[in-house]
């Protein structure tokens, strides 16, 4: 039987990265994401539940991460999860993360880049939004609003009306 794995989380960062390297010289960055839902409860009434998960990113995603995020930052999560098991003190343990494999920073740039503190966003910037991949590919190119010629120029037809 087949089988499928995939993650999508949109939240903000429960606290600042923390960026390493492996012997090999790959990057690796943890942080903890919290995702906030709304729902009914019994009587009615509006709720808001917050889950919280370990993100564990790769690469040059790390890195970008750890350069441009802080505690509080938004952003998209695309990934796997995996199940890490231990044991401590004679108990076994596990604990499921999320392996991100994409990413997408959500808002405005943050004064002073990521990691510097206070994360606060300039209203003058407009929103942008970052893409980054594990494999470093940029994401497909979104089709053009403009693309359909307009005013008289070459590809132009003026529309018929009837009256």
């Amino acid at each position: 039987m087949a089988s499928y794995n995939r993650v999508m989380l949109m939240g903000n960062l429960t606290r600042d990265i923390e960026l390493r390297y492996l012997p090999s010289g790959m990057a690796v960055s943890e942080f903890g994401l919290a995702v906030n839902d709304k729902r009914k409860n019994n009587e009615g009434q509006w709720v808001d539940d917050v889950n919280f998960f370990d993100i564990t990113l790769f690469g040059r995603t790390a890195e970008v991460a750890s350069e441009y995020l802080s505690k509080g930052s938004p952003i998209f999560i695309e990934g796997r999860l995996k199940q890490d098991t231990w044991e401590k003190d004679g108990q076994k343990r596990s604990k499921v993360k999320v392996i991100g494999e994409r990413m997408q920073m959500i808002g405005g740039r943050s004064e002073g880049g990521g990691n510097s503190g206070g994360g606060s966003v300039r209203e003058s910037a407009p929103a942008q939004q970052r893409y980054v991949n594990s494999s470093n590919t940029p994401p497909p190119p979104q089709p053009s609003r403009d693309a359909q010629p307009t005013g008289g120029g070459p590809g132009y037809d003026e529309p018929e009306i009837p009256f």
